[in-house]
């Protein structure tokens, strides 16, 4: 069994994005491959629905948090607050972050000791699914710094990388 990172861009996508993101990943899982993503918006939102929806016990499934999920369920909330994402995107993401980890505790891989998030923290993520992972696959929009990142660390470490770019105005 292999593990596939997924990395892409949260703040913009596409209806391309997103069904290339579904395929990738309900072709790794029905062939028994497991998927470990970084529980944000947009692509990892859609990998890990997908996965849910492939996989209801969440048993290929690994979604790794910058917090643990109390703490990352209130900086969305905030960032609702803000207008940075709606109130909406935010409960979707808490729901379906919570609905993960009844169906399978161990698939929600808390940072029980990080307090802030930030790009530190994200990056710190981005590391985390890195080392979880066999093969990394990108989702990269607009040059998304931190797919590039996650990219670049798989990368150095000599892992098979896939990625795939859009531009979105």
């Amino acid at each position: 069994m292999k593990w596939y990172g997924i990395t892409g861009s949260w703040r913009k996508t596409s209806a391309q994005v997103e069904a290339d993101v579904r395929k990738t990943v309900q072709e790794i899982i029905e062939r028994g491959d497991g998927i470990v993503t970084g529980g944000a918006l947009n692509v990892d939102w859609f990998a890990t629905d997908e996965a849910l929806l492939t996989d209801p016990t969440a048993k290929y499934i690994k979604v790794c948090l910058p917090v643990t999920l109390e703490r990352y369920a209130a900086h969305y909330r905030m960032r609702a607050d803000e207008g940075a994402i709606t109130h909406e995107q935010a409960e979707m993401l808490i729901d379906q972050l919570t609905r993960l980890k009844q169906a399978n505790p161990d698939a929600l891989i808390e940072h029980p000791t990080n307090t802030i998030i930030d790009q530190t923290t994200y990056f710190e993520r981005n590391s985390q699914v890195v080392e979880l992972s066999d093969v990394m696959v990108g989702f990269q929009v607009n040059g998304s710094v931190g797919v590039q990142d996650t990219i670049d660390k798989a990368a150095a470490e000599g892992k098979e990388v896939q990625l795939k770019q859009y531009t979105i105005e």
